[in-house]
């Protein structure tokens, strides 16, 4: 009896009295809430018809990103890939075009797969499936009446020619082929889409999907079940030949014929037939990573050569700059010897003056450099040009200047070849450049290794011209301070504020021109040599030649030109660096360079087209450094004017040799 009892407690606490705590709690909550509130909960409970809500996957759909209607993975593998490849191009194409593809390309899948497109159809709102609906409608009433018919109609329209490149497309196309309404159809999807959208749409759709064609149309041409039906080859030839030249050279579709829409339709049915006869994707896929091969190494054969045109462009020298210092030479040995003088030649050894070193075999590039800093001057007569030529255009150097005087400065020009100190037991350079192994280096017929040294080949490393920097105080030995230019400078400000900046001790003032990994030391210096490696630093900060004021009687303290000359004598074999100017002119002035201000020297306009515009207008002196020279053909065309502002192209030596701008 005792047991018993003990059992109802138990039985109680643990089942009778958990049913009473539920019950009181349901009751008050039920309490608590008011007609009113209980509709609108209940207005988000799903019916039984309200197939969309009882969808086991994740409702994930938004106001602002709605997926296609049918978007889940079939079980056809190849429409399965054709599906990611449509989604994939909506990088390439209007968002509004690739939604109508989709939305066709499923509904015509709706027969094998109709449960799970009614699923996923009816996960999108509601006014989105009225609006759908809508359009069904409005599309079938165009057709003949027939329900089959209608469903065609509807697909037809929704196929639009410009909405994909992929391969696999041509699966959608053997079982629907394009009809004569696919283009305007597009056109009034694409209209109707900027209006409702507002989205915007590529101006060049059109003409990829017409290369794409071309592509295609190649492919299918070189299979072998293509080449044996001779009918199908022939029209696929055709076709191709018409889209060719409706392409031509159109970047947008506005500059498309009006026939292309003719062409491109006609293209389309016959990629349909030749994919009737060639269905096998795998051969396709094969093919097109053959081609894709064969195209990227065409484009480095094509980099390769144009890096050679580039290079025999800057060494070849142009018709018009042939003649001009032939017709001034011939002009200056007519001159009297008391004509050929110039004026002020009083002016050349006085240090108060402000020195300018000039080494150019370009005569009109001479001229821009000397016109653009005397146009800039302050006060013109206080600037003295020194002129270094050789002697093939020493007499037209002079014949320039002597009938064109830049106004009241000084200019003098003189002759490498009468500099009786620079010879080849003084200059290792000279020694150099008269081995044999130098001479075989430039003049070997052997094209062995050629691309890679194609740079360091260029003429003007055999000139000395290129390397008289380094003799500065031999040639101004009366001088204390000179400023450096090179001949493919333009001046844009007054210069005189370089003489007053205090160099504190070193040798050069130039630009720093290093970034985060351009431009340092092991850039130019062969780092795995212990003799640089030793005594460089490799992410040390390289510097601009071409605007360098140079301290000569610092120079001449520190003995530079020795230092520069013990160096050349260690890379006679060029293993120490590539020819050139700039690697030992880092090595000779290493911790004796001064970092002048960006604003003084702005570089690359001779072969980068994204110079900043704004630094350019600031800058003292811009430099076109480079293969592409202002008074080549090859140049900039944006960077032209400030370069061709300062050749007065109305003079008459420049009109007898048709130079022009």
């Amino acid at each position: 009896m005792i047991s018993r009892k003990t059992v109802l407690v138990l039985l109680v606490f643990t089942v009778l009295w958990p049913i009473v705590l539920y019950t009181e709690t349901l009751s008050a909550f039920s309490n608590s809430l008011s007609r009113t509130e209980f509709l609108e909960d209940s207005s988000a409970l799903a019916f039984a018809g309200d197939i969309g809500k009882l969808n086991a996957l994740p409702q994930e759909i938004s106001n602002s990103l709605k997926e296609p209607v049918g978007n889940v993975y079939l079980e056809d593998s190849v429409n399965s890939g054709f599906i990611s490849n449509e989604l994939s191009s909506s990088e390439r194409y209007p968002a509004g075009e690739i939604n109508s593809s989709m939305e066709g390309l499923r509904l015509k899948q709706s027969a094998e797969h109709k449960a799970r497109v009614l699923s996923a159809a009816n996960e999108e709102d509601v006014p989105e499936k009225l609006n759908f609906i809508e359009q069904l409608t409005e599309r079938g009433s165009e057709g003949t009446g027939n329900g089959q018919q209608t469903h065609e109609s509807q697909m037809e329209k929704k196929e639009q020619p410009v909405e994909t490149v992929s391969v696999k497309e041509e699966n959608k196309t053997k079982e629907q082929p394009q009809t004569s309404g696919t283009v305007g159809s597009q056109e009034s999807h694409r209209t109707k889409t900027e209006e409702l959208g507002g989205k915007v749409v590529i101006e060049d759709a059109r003409v990829r999907y017409l290369r794409d064609q071309v592509i295609r149309a190649k492919v299918y041409i070189s299979l072998g079940s293509i080449r044996s039906n001779s009918p199908l080859l022939k029209e696929l030839r055709l076709r191709l030949r018409e889209v060719q030249r409706a392409v031509g050279d159109a970047m947008k579709d506005s500059d498309l014929p009006k026939n292309a829409k003719e062409k491109m339709k006609a293209m389309d049915q016959a990629l349909a037939k030749a994919m009737q006869v060639q269905d096998d994707c795998n051969v396709i896929i094969k093919k097109l990573r053959a081609i894709l091969h064969s195209t990227e190494e065409q484009l480095r054969a094509h980099k390769k050569q144009a890096m050679f045109l580039t290079q025999l462009a800057a060494k070849t020298l142009p018709k018009g700059l042939h003649c001009l210092p032939l017709r001034l030479s011939t002009e200056y040995y007519m001159l009297s010897p008391s004509q050929q003088q110039f004026l002020h030649q009083e002016k050349l050894e006085d240090p108060s003056l402000y020195h300018y070193a000039l080494f150019s075999d370009n005569v009109l590039a001479a001229a821009v450099v000397v016109n653009s800093t005397v146009f800039h001057a302050k006060e013109p007569e206080k600037h003295v040009f020194h002129i270094v030529t050789d002697r093939l255009n020493y007499a037209a150097m002079r014949m320039w200047f002597l009938a064109n005087p830049p106004h009241s400065a000084t200019i003098q020009v003189q002759n490498i070849e009468e500099f009786a100190w620079l010879n080849a037991s003084y200059s290792p350079v000279l020694k150099q450049l008269a081995s044999p192994s130098m001479i075989d280096y430039y003049f070997r017929t052997r094209r062995s290794n050629s691309d890679s040294n194609l740079k360091y080949r260029n003429p003007k490393y055999l000139s000395m011209l290129n390397h008289l920097r380094f003799y500065l105080p031999e040639i101004f030995p009366k001088l204390n301070k000179v400023l450096f230019l090179d001949d493919d400078v333009v001046v844009q400000k007054d210069l005189t504020g370089l003489w007053r900046i205090n160099l504190k001790g070193k040798v050069n003032g130039a630009v720093e021109t290093c970034g985060e990994s351009f431009h340092r030391f092991d850039r130019y210096l062969n780092f795995s040599n212990p003799l640089i490696s030793k005594n460089f630093n490799p992410r040390a900060c390289g510097w601009a030649y071409g605007m360098n004021i140079f301290d000569l009687d610092e120079w001449r303290r520190q003995k530079i030109t020795e230092v520069y000359h013990s160096w050349q004598n260690l890379n006679h074999d060029r293993t120490l660096w590539k020819l050139g100017t700039l690697p030992p002119g880092l090595i000779t002035f290493w911790n004796r360079t001064y970092p002048l201000g960006r604003s003084w020297h702005v570089l690359g306009l001779g072969y980068n087209p994204n110079v900043n515009l704004k630094e350019i207008e600031k800058a003292a002196v811009i430099h076109y450094n480079g293969n592409m020279k202002p008074w080549l053909e090859i140049r900039l065309a944006k960077y032209k004017d400030y370069w061709g502002k300062f050749v007065n192209y109305d003079q008459v030596y420049l009109h007898e040799c048709n130079l022009s701008p």
